[in-house]
Order: C-alpha cells, then sequence, then structure tokens
C-alpha cells in the first residue's frame, strides 16, 4: 500500500472539506455547526486537522484525521497526535475500508509522534490498533462562596475584539495543570467550546469555561496567562456555590478534591504510546478532546 493512497490536503482540493463534513454529517450530526463556528472564530478545521479519507467515485466513504495537541504532560511540553472524526459511511460498513485508512494513519503518526490520543464511544474499535483506555476522574469540593459580578462577563464571539482576545489567551495560555495540560492550541478548542458559553473575568485576564446548576460549579477549563487559586476564581463567579466539580486535574488550583472515576459525556480517553500520567488521576480537559 503506497504511503499516501489515502492522505489528502485541504489546501491542494478546495472541495474537500465539503465532500468530507457531507459524510461527517451523517455520522456526526452537528459537527458541521461546530467546524462552521470554529472558522468564524479564525480556528478552522482544515487548518488544524491533516485528512485521511477513501472515496467511493466522489463520495468520500471512510475518514480518519490527524490533529497536533500540544500538551504539558507532568510539566513537559510535548505535541501529542489526536485521532479524530472518525468514521465510515452507513452503506459501506463491514468492508474493512476503516482498517485500512487506519493502518495508514498509524504509519504516518509513529513517525510523528510517541503519544497518540482519541476519545470514543466504542473503545473496542481501536484496541486492536494498540489503543488503551486511560481511565479519568473528576475531581469535587465543597465551598460556601457568595460571589461577585464586578469582572464578569459574557465573551461576545460575534465582536472581533472578543475574538481577538480569545486568540491572545489562547496562544499565551499557561496550561491549566501540570499533570495533563494544554499550550498554545486553537481550532480543537473553538470547535469544542465555541458553540458553549464562554466567560470572561477582567481583572483576572482569564476566560473560564463552565456551568453553573443551581449551587453546583462544574468547571471545565481555564484559559489565562496564570491560573487562579479556587478561592480567587470562586470570588468572581456571580452566583452562591457550595459544591465544584473539577473536570480537569486540580493541581494548581490550592484546594483539596477528592477524586472520582468518571468518564466524560461517555466517551473514553484512549491512549498508544507512552502516557506518563496513566497512573495519575487526571481528565483531558474537554475543550482538548477529540
Amino acid at each position: 500500500m503506497s504511503q499516501h493512497r489515502f492522505k489528502r490536503s485541504f489546501c491542494a482540493d478546495p472541495t474537500l472539506s465539503k465532500r468530507l463534513f457531507s459524510l461527517l454529517e451523517i455520522v456526526f450530526p452537528g459537527v458541521s455547526r461546530a467546524a462552521a463556528v470554529g472558522r468564524v472564530l479564525g480556528a478552522p478545521w482544515e487548518v488544524a486537522s491533516t485528512p485521511f479519507i477513501r472515496f467511493h467515485e466522489d463520495i468520500a466513504i471512510t475518514h480518519v484525521g490527524v490533529l497536533e495537541i500540544p500538551m504539558c504532560i507532568m510539566g513537559q511540553t510535548i505535541t501529542v497526535g489526536g485521532i479524530h472524526g472518525v468514521c465510515t459511511h452507513p452503506e459501506f460498513r463491514r468492508r474493512g475500508y476503516y482498517r485500512e485508512v487506519m493502518a495508514e494513519v498509524l504509519e504516518y503518526c509513529d513517525r510523528r509522534y510517541t503519544t497518540l490520543v482519541l476519545t470514543t464511544l466504542q473503545p473496542e474499535l481501536y484496541e486492536p490498533f494498540g489503543f488503551r483506555v486511560v481511565k479519568e476522574h473528576v475531581f469535587i469540593t465543597k465551598c460556601n462562596s457568595a460571589g461577585s459580578t464586578a469582572s464578569w462577563r459574557s465573551l461576545n464571539t460575534s465582536d472581533p475584539e472578543d475574538i481577538k482576545l480569545l486568540h491572545r489567551l489562547l496562544e499565551t495560555r499557561t496550561p491549566v495543570s501540570n499533570v495533563v495540560g494544554i499550550v498554545g492550541e486553537k481550532s480543537l478548542f473553538c470547535v469544542n467550546e465555541g458553540t458553549r458559553p464562554l466567560h470572561y473575568i477582567e481583572d483576572l485576564d482569564l476566560i473560564v469555561c463552565l456551568e453553573i446548576e443551581d449551587t453546583q460549579l462544574r468547571l471545565f477549563d481555564l484559559v489565562g496567562t496564570s491560573i487562579p487559586t479556587l478561592a480567587v476564581l470562586l470570588e468572581k463567579i456571580p452566583q452562591h456555590i457550595e459544591e465544584v466539580v473539577i473536570y480537569f486535574s486540580p493541581d494548581r488550583l490550592d484546594a483539596n478534591f477528592q477524586a472520582f472515576p468518571h468518564v466524560l459525556d461517555e466517551a473514553w480517553l484512549m491512549v498508544r504510546g507512552a502516557f506518563a500520567p496513566e497512573n495519575y488521576q487526571f481528565m483531558l480537559p474537554r475543550s482538548a478532546r477529540c
């Protein structure tokens, strides 16, 4: 098999994106909207992803995408390969096409990365290719915070100045964790978080990805040049909070948490190759999952 039998280029083929998303939308309804938001935010899918696609005539029938994810792992910055958008058109399944494309993807990746990651609802599809499930955790603590609205606002992703702010902080961010964090990545963040509310705390110069239900705060990512303690952050949250659930390693938050095994959105984290945090309690942030 030729090394480049399935590898494609969005730059070389301006029709490729439309043909690929016709397939992706069948298998992952809504992905086109998320990718469109990423483009509006200045972080297009097509710049970040290397596509491997099998065609039947002019129809894309199998796709495996490869991303480069700059991660902070146990305090060291490394580039990890991310496998994403894996799918085969329903009418062309069980013919070995996915296996053929994945074999070429792994040959390509093994020359470039010591570690590959992906998240999936079906781990059994990837185990034959050397991927293994790695256990993740959420981190929970009790608190009693009244909060304040003094420097809190929603980020307006239709405002060019707020988009500029988002890019600045993504480019210069400190990893949210020294165990598993992200540095300098844009496209995954914008696709994963761009359709969700983003909040900005002006006096901390910090973008916050969170959800609040009643008095429970669920915290998914912090994007800034420095990471505040949990106590400082809670002072800026404009609601009364009694419980905090953290969906990343909270080693920088200076608070006591209890860890619980957790599968985020029913999607298991899988790894191929070396992965130093494997026996630690951690979670890959939602903004960096692929």
